[in-house]
């Protein structure tokens, strides 16, 4: 081996920049976090050829004194920390002191820039050069062209224009979401491609995330201690077939962290199953002490030195945001008829099948109206066709309409797949097995986290299986157990089941357990009763759940009404399905050219 010799400067900076800049995007990202660290209240980005040939960005900002103008483009020439102290509490975006020396080693890169305060401006032509007058009025303009002009084995590693552009593009959405109380503009080969004026962050995030994400979007605003989570989570029927629309912020920097990323994942784990994934902008504030974003020199990972508390806090904040129900809202968690309407002309009670949910019910008598209602619903069978076209329940009192519950009073099931309900402000349509199947699912987790509640069959369920069900059956009878299930050996080729939960009386016998040891088959036993019982559960919830083409009378579909309106995330099945939508007079009246 040679021998050790320092290495030149040109030669570490060409190292550095391999760590800092990958691509346009790259440089875009780090001028930019310069430009809001300098108080700016209005930044432009001018690009072109992708950022490949030019990447402009000018800001309002407090700028640059003329003797720091040259030791802005050296390396580790920083004025955002000067201690150990500072490097444990960075509250600023950049801080490493290498970025523009980086781009300046790959690129014509020059700075003009004149300080609050000062007569003129000046300019520095690359790494070197003394500084010159320029004129500027004030701020610092970055200029950055020619990427790799002088390492072309590198630049041929670059896609296409249309490509870098959109991780330009992208870079762009990250700083400006994080900053809304700064106006930014984003221009690409002549054509502006974002205009945005200094707002809030509702109005923000709109702008960058589009209207339709705000209105699928739950809120997000928590505080605890030293912690803040705000910002907006998506409902399922809005998730993505990729990752392209999730955005983390732990004090204003993007970030991509792994226990974050889980955290959320675990917060949407009951309303988005397969391979679809939540869209979210979320801003995380903690003491900057107890962050460490010195781990990688994009500045993209960081660590936590309470990673769990903080795993723990995003992940409640945003389930309790999820999993609040926007049947419930208008009146809390329960609604309580004051003067209840009767629509088939049976008592207060009966309208209600016995079963609406009241705060004042202990949770033993809401598990016992639920079980009720559970096999009333769920052992409703067509008796006879009726007749198409008629319903049988009136209207609502138009008197009553404003005391009606969130979702309203049932008026008629359609095609036996939807219940049609009316409610103050309009009409409300219903999937009754969606909405169900949420509702059993809810319950299930409730009831399984103690003893389960069982059904003793009257005569054992014989089911004849495969030996790989034979075996499943044997390594989870615990397991199966646990959850209400008690089956045996009945044969070589034949199972006995004896006890299923009670909550799934109704539910057909083979079917629901060939489901059960279906979804066990993969499933180490171990996990069963812990991370993965919810997928289990899941499938239970979906098998007991009235099916379609059942035939419900109106006290039966007010029954399940009032329990969505009882239920955690009953806006969503277990898959991720909207369960009912709301349909305003307003609506109406436009489809309908009322009043034009």
């Amino acid at each position: 081996m040679p021998a050790i010799h320092r290495l030149s400067d040109p030669l570490i900076n060409q190292i550095a920049a391999g760590e800092v800049v990958e691509r346009p995007a790259s440089v875009l990202k780090e001028v930019l976090e310069n430009a809001v660290d300098a108080d700016s209240q209005a930044i432009e980005v001018l690009l072109e050829a992708g950022g490949v040939r030019r990447i402009r960005i000018s800001d309002d900002g407090c700028g640059i004194d003329k003797d720091d103008l040259a030791l802005a483009l050296e390396r580790h020439a920083t004025s955002k920390i000067a201690s150990l102290e500072d490097l444990e509490s960075v509250a600023t975006m950049g801080f490493r002191g290498e970025a523009l020396a980086a781009i300046a080693s790959v690129a014509r890169t020059s700075i003009t820039s004149r300080a609050r305060g000062a007569g003129h401006a000046w300019r520095v032509e690359g790494p070197g050069r003394a500084p010159e007058p320029a004129p500027l009025n004030h701020g610092t303009v970055v200029d950055v062209q020619e990427l790799y002009y002088n390492t072309p084995a590198r630049r041929k590693f670059l896609k296409t224009e249309g490509t870098e552009f959109a991780h330009c593009d992208e870079a762009f959405r990250r700083v400006a979401l994080a900053r809304p109380d700064i106006a930014m503009q984003l221009t690409h080969n002549g054509r502006v491609s974002h205009r945005l004026p200094a707002s809030d962050m509702t109005r923000r995030v709109g702008l960058l995330m589009g209207d339709d994400f705000l209105e699928h979007a739950r809120a997000v605003s928590v505080e605890a201690g030293p912690l803040q989570l705000t910002g907006f989570a998506s409902l399922p029927a809005y998730s993505r077939a990729s990752r392209d629309a999730q955005y983390f912020f732990v004090n204003g920097r993007f970030v991509r962290d792994k226990l974050l990323t889980h955290a959320i994942r675990q917060a949407y784990r009951d309303i988005l199953h397969g391979s679809r994934h939540p869209a979210y902008v979320l801003f995380l504030q903690i003491d900057p002490r107890t962050v460490d974003v010195n781990v990688h020199p994009a500045k993209i990972e960081i660590r936590f030195r309470e990673s769990r508390a903080v795993h723990q806090f995003v992940y409640h904040a945003v389930e309790r945001a999820l999993g609040h129900s926007g049947a419930a809202e208008a009146r809390g968690d329960a609604f309580v008829p004051t003067a209840p309407v009767t629509p088939t002309g049976a008592p207060p009670a009966a309208a209600f099948g016995h079963y609406a949910a009241t705060p004042t019910q202990s949770p033993l008598a809401m598990e016992s109206a639920a079980r009720n209602y559970y096999d009333f619903a769920s052992s409703a069978r067509p008796t006879e066709p009726r007749a198409q076209g008629s319903f049988n329940a009136p209207a609502m009192p138009p008197e009553q309409a404003g005391e009606a519950p969130p979702l309203g009073f049932a008026l008629a099931q359609l095609h036996g797949v939807y219940i049609l309900a009316q409610n103050a402000q309009g009409m409300v349509l219903v999937d009754m097995h969606a909405a169900h199947e949420r509702i059993l699912y809810e319950r299930l987790k409730t009831v399984l986290d103690g003893t389960p509640s069982i059904q003793r069959l009257l005569i054992p369920a014989v089911l004849s299986v495969s030996a790989r069900e034979m075996a499943t059956a044997e390594a989870c009878a615990d397991a199966l157990a646990g959850m209400g299930f008690e089956i045996s050996a009945a044969g070589p080729t034949a199972l006995s089941v004896r006890t299923v939960p009670a909550l799934l009386s109704s539910a057909d016998v083979g079917e629901l357990t060939r489901s059960v040891l279906a979804e066990l088959e993969d499933m180490p036993a171990t996990e069963v009763i812990t991370a993965r019982r919810n997928e289990l559960l899941a499938t239970m919830a979906c098998h007991g759940a009235v099916r379609a083409n059942r035939t419900l009378t109106i006290p039966e579909m007010n029954a399940l009404l009032r329990q969505m309106e009882a239920t955690d995330r009953a806006d969503q099945c277990n898959h991720g399905r909207p369960t009912w939508t709301q349909f305003s007079m307003a609506e109406l009246d436009r489809f309908f050219l009322r009043g034009q």
